[in-house]
């Protein structure tokens, strides 16, 4: 599947202030300044008509916790929509969803507009789920407080798939689950650390040889 050639990715959340550090540096700073991805956070609040800026309410039937309500979201999802072109493709973080793996990232990065809804307390009203979310996504089977920090981590996956963020084919080449493998191990100087040397492989000089040792290495993890 074709890596769209930048992407723009819209973030729903009631804390966007969470997204500040991590976009602004390294690979995805370095991708944002030059245009590759776009990054817009909306803070799901400024949908809200009450003066304490309501989200959640009370789940109906009873049960522990808050669930989110859908007016907001589906007014935020309205208003924003509109905003580019094409229409985003709408993903909920949600322990619920297919699990995110290599096949996936591949699959998202196709689209060169995503919408990333991150929920919070006990999830949102199922008719989001129903009549505004495409597909749904699992960083794990376990629970973090949030949506916001697994949207991180798949932006983060999704934006290395685009041309030109890592700066090199190479590197995308020979990352870890291309193919279906890991990496092979990495060393760097000194070639011998407290007793502990390098590969001889390694230092021989002999590219062939290198790579077969590395397919190898790969093979076995």
């Amino acid at each position: 599947m074709t890596p769209a050639a930048s992407i723009r990715f819209d973030i729903l959340t009631i804390f966007p202030g969470m997204f500040a550090g991590p976009l602004d540096q390294s690979i995805l700073g370095r991708a944002r300044q030059d245009g590759l991805i776009e990054v817009h956070l909306h803070d799901l609040r400024d949908w809200t008509h009450d003066r304490h800026r309501t989200v959640d309410d009370y789940p109906f039937g009873g049960g522990a916790g808050m669930v989110m309500k859908p007016e907001p979201i589906f007014e935020a999802l309205e208003a924003i929509r509109p905003l580019a072109e094409p229409a985003p493709y709408v993903v909920y973080l949600s322990p619920q969803g297919r699990r995110l793996d290599r096949a996936l990232v591949d699959e998202l990065a196709a689209h060169p507009r995503l919408l990333l809804l991150c929920g919070r307390y006990e999830g949102v009203d199922e008719r989001v789920l129903e009549h505004a979310v495409d597909l749904e996504v699992s960083v794990g089977d376990f629970v973090v407080s949030g949506g916001e920090l697994p949207a991180m981590m798949l932006l983060d996956a999704v934006a290395r798939r685009v041309p030109g963020v890592l700066g090199g084919e190479g590197s995308l080449a020979e990352e870890s689950f291309e193919d279906g493998l890991l990496e092979y191990p990495q060393y760097t100087r000194p070639a011998v650390f407290r007793d502990w040397a390098v590969p001889d492989v390694l230092l021989s000089g002999h590219h062939a040889e290198v790579e077969r040792w590395r397919r190898r290495e790969r093979l076995l993890r």
